[in-house]
C-alpha cells in the first residue's frame, strides 16, 4: 500500500506540472478560439530566457547573489513574454481574424519554429540550468503509518505546491476581477463582448501574456527538474492528451485531465509495464486521449457544440 501511495503521489506531482502546461492552451482557445500549438515552444522560449538572463545579468551589473539574479530575471522573462504576446497578437493572429481554423493553426504552428529558432538565435542551443533553489533531495513522509514510509522527492512537492497555488490564483483573476470577467465575456462570445466596449485586440494581448507567463512558470519547473535544452519543448507537448482529456474550453478541466493523465501513466508503467515490456509512460496520455475523442470528444468538461441546419 505505501508503494501504491507513493507511486500516486508521483503521479499526482508530475500531473499538476501537465496541468499548468495545458492551462496555456485552454486559456487561448477559451478567448480567442486559436488552439496553440505553441505553447510548448514558448515554454522553452521562457526558460530559456530565465536561465541566459540569470547567467547574463550578474555579469553585466557586477554583483554575486543568486536571490538578486533569479529575481531579476524572473522579471526580465516576464517582460520578454509579454513582448512575445504583443508581437503574435499584433503580427500574426491579429491580421488573421475570421480566418479559417486551419489558418489559424498553421499559424501557431509557424510561431513554434520561429520562437525555436529565435531561442536557438538569441541565448544558444547548449542545456542551460535553472537553479531556483528549490531541494531536490528525498523525504519520506508517514513513515508510522506504512512500513518503510512514503519517498517523495522534495522538488516534485514544491513544484506541485507552486502549479496549485498559481492555478489557485488564475481561477481568482478570472471570477474577481473586471479583466477576468472581459476574458470569460469575450471567450462566450466575441461579437457581444465586443458590442459592449470590451476591446477584443488588448483582451487577446492580455490572454497570451498570460499564457506566457504560465508558460514561464512552467518552464522554470521543467528546466529545474531536466535542465534547459529543447527537447523541453516536446516535454510540454504532454498537455495536448490533458487538453483533450480535461476539455479544450474548461480550466478545471485542465487541472483534472492534468492529475489524471498523471497518476494514470505512473500508476500503469510501475504495474503494468513489467508485463506489456515498459515504455507505457510515453504513450499511455495519447492512448487515452484518442479513446476520449472516439467517445466524448468534447473531454470530461468541455463544451458539447451542436450545429443545426
Amino acid at each position: 500500500m505505501g508503494f501504491l501511495i507513493e507511486t500516486v503521489f508521483g503521479g499526482l506531482m508530475t500531473g499538476m506540472l501537465y496541468s499548468l502546461i495545458a492551462l496555456g492552451f485552454v486559456l487561448i482557445f477559451k478567448a480567442s478560439g486559436v488552439f496553440n500549438f505553441a505553447q510548448g515552444a514558448m515554454v522553452l522560449f521562457a526558460a530559456l530566457a530565465m536561465a541566459r538572463f540569470a547567467e547574463w545579468i550578474p555579469k553585466l551589473l557586477g554583483f554575486d547573489n543568486a536571490i538578486l539574479a533569479n529575481i531579476l530575471a524572473f522579471v526580465g522573462a516576464c517582460l520578454v513574454m509579454v513582448a512575445v504576446a504583443w508581437c503574435v497578437e499584433r503580427l500574426v493572429l491579429g491580421k488573421l481574424v475570421n480566418q479559417e481554423g486551419i489558418t489559424l493553426l498553421m499559424a501557431t504552428l509557424g510561431i513554434t519554429y520561429f520562437l525555436e529558432g529565435l531561442g536557438q538565435s538569441l541565448f544558444g542551443s547548449d542545456i542551460y540550468k535553472i537553479d531556483v533553489g528549490m531541494p531536490k533531495d528525498p523525504v519520506f513522509l508517514f513513515e508510522k503509518t506504512f512500513e518503510g514510509g512514503v519517498l517523495v522527492n522534495k522538488e516534485d512537492l514544491y513544484a506541485a505546491l507552486i502549479a496549485a497555488v498559481l492555478v489557485a490564483l488564475l481561477a481568482l483573476f478570472f471570477q474577481k476581477t473586471a479583466t477576468g470577467r472581459a476574458l470569460r465575456a469575450v471567450a462566450d462570445d466575441h461579437q457581444a463582448a465586443q458590442s459592449i466596449g470590451i476591446p477584443l485586440s488588448r483582451i487577446w494581448v492580455i490572454v497570451w501574456s498570460v499564457a506566457g507567463f504560465v508558460a514561464l512558470v512552467a518552464g522554470i519547473i521543467w528546466g529545474s527538474k531536466l535542465g534547459v535544452q529543447f527537447s523541453l519543448s516536446l516535454v510540454a507537448l504532454k498537455a495536448l492528451p490533458v487538453v483533450i482529456l480535461g476539455g479544450l474550453t474548461s480550466v478545471p478541466g485542465a487541472i483534472i485531465g492534468g492529475l489524471v493523465i498523471g497518476v494514470g501513466e505512473k500508476v500503469s508503467e510501475v504495474y503494468l509495464g513489467p508485463m506489456l515490456g515498459g515504455g507505457i509512460e510515453i504513450w499511455f496520455a495519447y492512448v487515452l486521449a484518442l479513446g476520449f475523442l472516439l467517445v466524448r470528444p468534447q473531454g470530461l468538461f468541455g463544451e458539447k457544440i451542436i450545429d443545426r441546419v
